[in-house]
């Protein structure tokens, strides 16, 4: 049984259409990404900067579907995200009595499959938390507490979770808040791990 009371655990998720934020990992050194890039390069140099940047989002869109399904940011916040990478970090990890945790996770690799709209794609992916203590005995869990389905024309990469979680009642000491990213159309997981402290009255 859960020693915490969970008067409120929340849930929101974001996604925004981007491509250039997109981090590479450093193994596409050739291939379609390369070609994509000159072919992008040619159009930006004869003055299709909208041609040029169609390629270069349906290259990464592309490029996404081999990545493996991984966290690629968990960071703690002061307060909802205005879009994607649009936070401000909390300084510090060490909450006060009452005070609730609010995280951003960008997940990153996930699937997509045809949509039931003609033309468009669909990903999936549910979240489900575990909070532990410091010896890494669970003290409370929620599975499904976040179930989110974006629709779109291609793969897009700037999607973002915020999460929040009331940890009301909960006694001070170290924690660690673990989420685990669900992919709904491959069921693959990822998981990712926050470490916090509820500090004294």
């Amino acid at each position: 049984m859960a020693i915490f009371d969970f008067p409120s655990v929340n849930f929101k998720a974001a996604w925004l259409c981007g491509v250039f934020a997109c981090a590479l990992p450093a193994i596409a050194h050739a291939g379609a990404l390369t070609d994509a890039a000159a072919k992008a390069e040619s159009l930006a140099g004869a003055g299709d900067a909208v041609g040029a940047y169609d390629v270069m989002r349906g290259a990464v869109s592309d490029f996404s579907a081999n990545l493996p399904f991984s966290i690629g940011k968990a960071v703690f916040v002061r307060s909802e995200p205005a879009g994607y990478a649009m936070y401000d970090t909390k300084d510090t990890s060490i909450f006060k009595p009452g005070e609730t945790l609010v995280s951003y996770v960008e997940p990153i690799g996930l699937s997509w499959v045809p949509s039931t709209t003609q033309g468009k794609i669909q990903t999936h992916f549910t979240v489900d938390f575990d909070i532990l203590n410091k010896q890494g005995e669970v003290l409370a869990s929620q599975k499904g507490f976040g179930n989110f389905t974006f629709n779109g024309y291609f793969r897009n990469q700037e999607i973002y979770a915020t999460l929040s979680i009331d940890v009301t009642g909960a006694p001070a000491g170290d924690y660690i808040l673990r989420f685990h990213f669900n992919d709904g159309n491959n069921k693959k997981t990822a998981s990712v791990e926050q470490a916090f402290t509820i500090s004294g009255p």
